[in-house]
């Protein structure tokens, strides 16, 4: 009894309901889940760690996955009931880029939550061509304007500069390519002869498994890298490169990670995911809350959950840099990021149709879909992909329960968030005009206009 007692107060603490949940007719209630060694796997490891999966009647196994695509095969041959996915792995898998599988996603993980890592040698050469980064706290966002000479003094040795992405389908190439391309740098494109994406390309981007980046940094094979965390901070915790930019200054709150599932498991158990989203969001807003003054309230003790070997497995003092509010570009800048990682506010887990879209633009942009498709099958495509009705169901019972309240979730939206030119280009994006943004990038495959209205 006191150990309930004491719980409920720490939980009212936090700013959290102390209620249970509503157990529902689940159809299956033990599941193992599936994740990759990155900070965003969080959501899955609070569900799990806090209870939140138990008082849904759901015993969980939560399980690192070598990389990507194993992770992905796995829920495709039952191996896994879901897992913590690449935002453009169930689009791709839906549209057959790579393995060919109907994924869906119900539930956002994240927002935010890379950045791109230079080598010492390649910020330094930087510093020479732009003698306003040569400072402790150079000016922010850097671009890769002072890359260009770098990559240029390579071509006319007839080399190229290697950078590392950690898949095809990951948000961290896509916005590699962008942070790249907006300078003026050709990343490569894809092609149905070329599937590693280095048709002119000035720069080589190559698949790196996350954990493995910094080894790969420091043995020279790659001269820089975007990747997620902690694995931008170890490498100024290692002294062997500098993060120059985060992607939240690429692309303000834009969505990381999802939770997937195949449509085939989401429809034969419809009462077990509806519950495996309730425990997801309560696990995001746990992980968001925060005092009056705006601290965090749970995050370290999230960096400690996560330092476990099963789980992330790096130093809590690394996972502790981004994970509470601040993120060190140098040992000497050191910036308050509150928001490196959005886990439930500004509506962040919502599963949004206009998310989608844009990881299809950019498939499209690089070859990675061959052929030109009008503006309905980019709709199409993501709405058969992304499932806010199964949110919402979840919400609802949360809403009742009084876990969330009511201005938690986006109810009445369509799906498509308004049209935002925060990229560090300026370019906008309106999901509703997908061609119309295709064909706003100088660098990449530009299709027929009048598909905008098809």
């Amino acid at each position: 009894m006191k150990n309930t007692l004491f719980k409920s107060s720490l939980l009212a603490l936090a700013g959290l309901s102390t209620l249970s949940a509503e157990q529902l007719d689940i159809e299956k209630d033990e599941l193992k889940l599936g994740f990759i060694k990155l900070t965003d796997c969080a959501p899955l490891v609070i569900a799990k760690e806090k209870g939140f999966f138990d008082e849904e009647g759901l015993s969980v196994e939560v399980i690192a996955q070598p990389n990507w695509k194993q992770l992905l095969d796995n829920v495709i041959n039952g191996e896994l009931d879901g897992a913590h996915m690449l935002s453009g792995q169930p689009l791709a898998a839906t549209i057959g880029f790579g393995t060919k599988a109907h994924i869906v996603t119900a539930y956002t993980l994240d927002l935010n939550g890379n950045g791109i890592t230079v080598s010492n040698a390649v910020w330094e050469q930087m510093q020479e061509n732009d003698p306003k980064l040569a400072v402790d706290q150079p000016p922010h966002p850097i671009t890769a304007d002072s890359l260009v000479p770098v990559v240029e003094g390579k071509l006319s040795e007839g080399e190229k500069l290697q950078m590392g992405m950690v898949f095809p389908v990951s948000t961290h190439n896509y916005e590699i390519r962008y942070w790249l391309a907006s300078a003026g740098i050709h990343p490569g494109m894809y092609t149905s002869q070329d599937i590693k994406g280095f048709t002119d390309a000035q720069v080589e981007l190559s698949v790196t498994p996350p954990p493995q980046m910094p080894a790969t940094l420091e043995s020279g094979n790659i001269s820089g890298y975007c990747v997620g965390e902690p694995w931008n901070q170890q490498a100024v915790s290692k002294g062997i490169g500098v993060p120059v930019t985060t992607n939240y200054d690429i692309w303000k709150n834009n969505p990381e990670k999802v939770f997937g599932v195949t449509k085939q498991w989401s429809e034969e158990n419809p009462e077990t995911h509806t519950a495996v989203v309730k425990a997801l969001i309560r696990a995001g807003k746990w992980l968001d809350a925060t005092d009056e003054s705006g601290a965090f309230l749970n995050r370290e003790e999230a960096c400690r959950l996560l330092s476990k070997p099963n789980y992330v497995g790096a130093d809590y003092d690394v996972l502790k840099n981004s994970m509470t509010g601040h993120f060190f570009f140098q040992r000497s800048d050191k910036r308050e990021m509150p928001e490196f990682n959005v886990f439930f506010k500004d509506h962040a887990s919502y599963p949004w149709y206009s998310d989608g879209i844009w990881f299809l633009t950019q498939m499209r942009r690089w070859g990675q879909i061959t052929e030109a498709k009008p503006a309905s099958w980019y709709h199409e495509t993501a709405k058969s992909v992304y499932l806010p009705d199964v949110y919402k169901a979840a919400a609802k019972h949360l809403l009742e329960e009084g876990h969330i309240t009511e201005s938690d979730i986006p109810w009445d939206s369509d799906g498509y968030k308004t049209a935002t030119s925060d990229f560090i280009d300026g370019i906008s994006y309106d999901a509703k005009k997908p061609i119309s943004y295709i064909n706003s990038h100088k660098i990449g495959l530009k299709d027929p206009a009048e598909l905008d209205n098809q």
